[in-house]
Parts: C-alpha cells; structure tokens; sequence
C-alpha cells in the first residue's frame, strides 16, 4: 500500500476505534419481541429497568421514513427515570414486514398498545403515548381512542389545514381535540408551517392539562438528541405518575461516537476504493469524446426534469416496487435518465468502455460499502440493515437509476485533474436543479411526496459524499459506466433503507 494510503487508512482506523469505544461508554441494551397484534408483526424493543418494579410505561413511536433505534436517546432517558420503554418499528420500517400505510401504521400501534394492555404488560392509567414526526401524530390518535395517562407529541406530524402545508401533505386529513394530559414540543429551527401545525393542536388557552413548546435552537430531527426535549418530557411525565424527575439525562457519547465512526468509514473509503478499482497491470483507455458545454448540459437537466415531473402528474409507472414514495423517486431519475441518455445518444457508444473488470470492480465496493456502512448505522444510529424484501428489490432499483447515472457521467465529460472540481460542482448543480424540480412538483403538482422535501437533507449528504467517491471511481478506471454503475448501486441502498415498505 502506498505511503498515502497507509495514512488515510490509519486515520479512518482512529476515527473508527474512538467511535466504537464511545458507543459502548453508553450501551444500548433492549431485548427486542415480536408483536403479532393486529397481524402486524412489528419488531419492538423493550428496555427498562429488570431488577426493580416500574413505576411507569411508554410506548415510544418513530417518524415516517425512520425506526426504533433512532429513538435511543429519548428511551434511555425515559429508562433512567424507571420507566418501561416500548419501541416498535411500524409497518414497512426496519425489520418490521409491510406493507405501509398511514392507516395501518396507526391501526398496528393501536393494537399494540390494546394489547400489552390486555398483557398487563402495561397498565394504561400509568402509560405515556409518546411520538416523534408521524409517530407523534399517532401517539395523540391513538391516545384519544384509548385512555392513557397521558400523551408527548414531538414536532407531530401536520393533521389540519395550515397555511403553507397542502392537502395531500396531512398524513391524517383530520383530527379532532387532544387527548388529557397531552404535551406538544416543536423545535426554534423547524420550518414556520411545521411551527404553527403543531402550536394549532394545543388549545388557545392550555389548562394545566395540555401543554404546548419550542425548544431553542431545535430542528426536526436533533429534537430527537435534545436534552431539553429529554428534560421537558421527564417533567411532564414526573408530575403526573407522581414520581421523581431527578435521575440523570443521559450523555451524548452514543451520537458523538456515530459521527467519529461514520467519520472513520468515510476515511477509509479513499484507499479501498483505490484498491480495488485501480489495476496497474490493466492500462487504462484514454476518455476520447466530447461533452456538451456546461451550459448546454445545465439546461439538458433542466428541461428533462420539468418534463418528468410533468409526465408523472398523472401516476407512478412503477407503483409494482411498492416502496413508499421512493416508487416515485425511481420512477423520476428512470425518466430523466433515459431522456438525457436519448438526448446525448451520440456519446453513449465513445462513452462506455467493454472492459469487464472496471464494471465488477464498481459494483462490488458499492456493495461493499452498503453493507459495511449498514452495519454502522445498525450499530450506532438506525437500523439500515436491508432486509429481504429490499435485497431483493436492490439490483431492479439500481438498474432503473443507472441511465441518470451515466447520463451524468457523459454530460460531466472526461475525468481529469484539471477539472477535478469543475466535474463536482457541476454535478452538484445537477442533483441540485433535480431536487428543485421534485421539490415544485409537491408544491405546484400537488405530487403529495412529502418525503422527498423531509429527506432533503439526507439525501443532500448522500451526494456530495457519493459524489466524491464516484469522482474517485472515475479516475482510477477511467470508465464513465463503472462510475456510474457505483453510484446507482449506491443510490438504490440509500433508498432502500429509507423509504418504507408499501
């Protein structure tokens, strides 16, 4: 291994370690049943104190698009406080089976909920509904239907008409009064529709029984991570069982070691990808072709992901995936990827090299990497082992985004140090033109695919990463294809593991 190599792998090595250690400073520990409630089959985990009796219960519910262990920090806090926490992945999310509706996500949580009550697993006069997005629109639904000691909504998902949040947006059209004992938190740093949807749940005039706050300096997710948030709910919980609110909030060790460990993989990304696509005894073939201008290809994009959106008005052709919302995505960069490869037909055969090795080489890092950052995630953050039902999906969704990605390829040009940056921030400004067109579709279109604009942020870091890795790949085979073969594995992982199961 070269000299560079050798420190970029010791490097992501230290990340790596440190992260490890720090996820075991603050161990998660849940033992993880099978809920057969309603024929849902929903994976829970239950964590809580196993020497002493509980002086209380929570059924603990996560957001759309996310799943139990995401929720780590919230039950722990709650376990501290001796509490039983129960966390279930909803339909279609984690290791739970599908398919995926609202109204079966509600429906299973609520049968759930019947059902450790029926165990006696839980008694419901000493058992808090607590929601996270979605989750926390379910926890009141389902709070108003079964009497609980009481309810916390956190950032809830919109249920009533709210200037700047459609129709098709609401994952429940309507909702009627909270239920007793019910507390709703927003975060500073959350969009103002978002704000002022969830202040609307709590009367104008909150008694002692209703409660409605905004944590400062909160967004949408780090609610999830906020100690405040923890400190608010533990109140709210103490006063009503009667109990004591002082036990310790826990530490953010467990998120501080996800960020060094994903820090660490990310490093040592760079020399493996060297590793193996590279291939000094194989002589790569000069890129001989010519792309478009930057301006021209810009405006490629730009025509092409108008027309798609505007040809997906009517339906999704590829609602047989049954993937929530991410049919819709796929069915977007198929689209728009033929449309340009169609566009730009004259480069696809000087573009794609017949060299076997390059195109194994890409797919097997990218699936390399799938499941070694999975495993991360399942270790430290979020459950993003792909199960079966996705493994199978995986090579369908890959080969409907490879023509976006080699589309992208050839517009991007040949790879050379020279426009080693100029290449990325083109790229970027693709992805970037793409998600503005997705975006105005919800808006304009009333697409109704909310997840999209919800994940924008996630998937804006899957790019610029993914980008650079790609850029890489390029580079060290010199193969528009293997580039592009890399990128729609990847692509097809991310969205696998975060779109549900419909």
């Amino acid at each position: 291994m070269k000299p560079g190599k050798q420190w970029f792998g010791i490097a992501g090595l230290l990340f790596a370690g440190s992260g490890v250690l720090l996820l075991h400073a603050q161990p998660y520990l849940a033992t993880t049943v099978i809920s057969t409630a309603g024929g849902c089959g929903m994976r829970v985990d239950v964590i809580g104190s196993r020497t002493s009796q509980a002086e209380g219960f929570v059924v603990l519910l996560h957001g759309l698009s996310a799943n139990k262990r995401i929720m780590f920090y919230l039950a722990e806090s709650f376990s501290n406080q001796n509490l039983r926490v129960f966390i279930p992945d909803l339909p279609g999310h984690g290791a739970s089976p599908g398919p995926f509706t609202y109204d079966r996500a509600e429906s299973c949580s609520e049968a759930l909920v019947q059902d450790l009550i029926e165990r006696r697993a839980i008694l419901p006069d000493r058992t808090f509904l607590v929601g996270h997005s979605l989750g926390g629109a379910i926890a009141l639904r389902v709070a108003s239907h079964i009497p609980v000691a009481g309810a916390i909504a956190i950032s809830p998902a919109p249920m009533r008409p709210t200037p700047g949040i459609s129709p098709e947006m609401l994952p429940y059209p309507s909702f009627g009064a909270l239920s007793f004992n019910s507390l709703v938190i927003s975060g500073a740093w959350e969009p103002p529709p978002q704000r002022t949807a969830a202040k609307n749940l709590v009367p104008a005039q909150p008694g002692i029984s209703d409660k409605y706050v905004v944590i400062p300096r909160a967004t949408h997710v780090s609610l999830l991570f906020d100690s405040d948030v923890a400190a608010q709910d533990r109140a709210w919980v103490a006063r009503l069982l009667k109990i004591s609110s002082d036990s310790p909030i826990p530490p953010h060790w467990s998120l501080l070691g996800f960020f060094l460990g994903f820090a660490g993989l990310a490093i040592l990304v760079v020399p493996f990808l060297r590793e193996v696509t590279g291939n000094p005894d194989d002589p790569p073939n000069p890129e001989a072709f010519t792309a478009p201008s930057s301006w021209s290809s810009f405006a490629q994009v730009a025509i092409v992901s108008a027309l798609a959106v505007l040809a997906l008005s009517p339906g999704v052709p590829l609602r047989a995936l049954r993937i929530f919302q991410g049919d819709y995505l796929i069915s977007f960069f198929a689209l728009t990827g033929v449309a340009l490869l169609i566009w730009n037909r004259r480069l696809v055969g000087p573009s794609f090299s017949h060299r076997s090795r390059p195109l194994l080489a890409s797919a097997f890092a990218a699936a390399a990497l799938i499941v070694l950052f999975g495993a991360w995630f399942n270790l430290s953050l979020y459950d993003a082992w792909l199960t079966p039902a996705r493994w199978l999906r995986l090579p369908i969704v890959a080969l409907l985004f490879l023509p976006w990605f080699f589309a992208e390829e050839i517009l991007l040009g040949p790879a050379g140090l020279e426009s080693r940056w100029r290449r990325y921030f083109l790229s970027l400004s693709f992805r970037a033109l793409v998600w503005v067109a997705l975006v105005s579709a919800l808006f304009f279109l009333h697409s109704g695919e909310i997840l999209l604009l919800l994940l924008s942020i996630y998937f804006a870091m899957f790019f610029v990463l993914e980008r650079l890795a790609a850029a890489l790949v390029r580079r060290e085979t010199h193969s528009p294809a293997a580039a592009a073969i890399f990128g729609a594995i990847l692509f097809a992982g991310l969205a696998l593991a975060i779109f549900p199961v419909a």
